[in-house]
């Protein structure tokens, strides 16, 4: 008998285009009240793309209006965010972000990034009314299905802006992206799916071709590399 959170993984796996399921995973295997998945920065812009109740769209929409909180931390630093006392230590984080909050019985919030590779546009938002804390094998388990989140919210966002132009179109333009990915996948040790995808992300947010960012990749211009658990572009 699988355990829920291998069934949560199951159910986010078999779930890309169904974004009102992903929450409802989050909270089969969390001790958690609510959960939202928004896009918020500059690479995709600031929206809620699931909530799993009114409260937790609105704890997304403050953090969306005072520009501070939980997934804004998240985000920038692509690390999880575990704050178990919102109304104490939370205060000293994020004032604006705790006051508007703690009235509401919120007392416990988490954040998880969602990122491919060095790009950074999102997080999954937890909460919780009662005071709780998140054990080590709870955020590791967040953290992989926040993976599998980003990865389904990137590819949503590229599909719906159209992004034709960053799809290779010609024989040669097919070997060259397949030669980036494999770079990619060795630098870094990711899947070869992953890899394609973390080159098209990085096209669309640098607002170039796919083509020239894979050159630039076999070329040597564009390298990744990993630090502290993370991926990030070579300086």
């Amino acid at each position: 008998m699988r355990d829920s959170f291998h069934s949560a993984m199951d159910t986010l796996e078999n779930a890309p285009d169904q974004p009102e399921r992903y929450c409802g995973a989050f909270l089969s295997v969390l001790p958690v009240a609510g959960a939202a998945v928004s896009t918020i920065g500059h690479v995709l812009g600031s929206e809620t793309i699931a909530a799993s109740d009114s409260q937790a769209a609105r704890i997304d929409e403050i953090q969306f209006d005072l520009g501070e909180g939980p997934c804004w931390d998240a985000m920038r630093s692509a690390t999880p965010v575990l704050e178990p006392a919102v109304g104490t230590a939370g205060r000293e984080r994020w004032p604006a972000f705790a006051q508007s909050i703690v009235p509401d019985g919120v007392n416990s919030v988490f954040a998880f990034p969602l990122a491919i590779g060095p790009l950074r546009f999102g997080a999954v938002d937890l909460y919780s009314r009662i005071p709780v804390s998140l054990s080590d094998t709870q955020a590791h388990q967040a953290e992989a299905m926040a993976e599998i989140v980003s990865r389904h919210v990137l590819r949503r966002a590229l599909a719906s802006i159209g992004d034709d132009a960053n799809e290779p179109v010609s024989a040669f333009s097919r070997r060259l992206i397949h030669q980036a990915t494999g770079v990619v996948l060795a630098q870094v040790d990711i899947s070869a799916d992953d890899a394609r995808l973390m080159i098209q992300g990085q096209a669309f947010a640098a607002g170039r071709p796919m083509m020239e960012v894979a050159q630039d990749i076999i070329d040597g211009r564009l390298r990744f590399i990993r630090a502290a658990g993370r991926i990030e572009v070579a300086l």
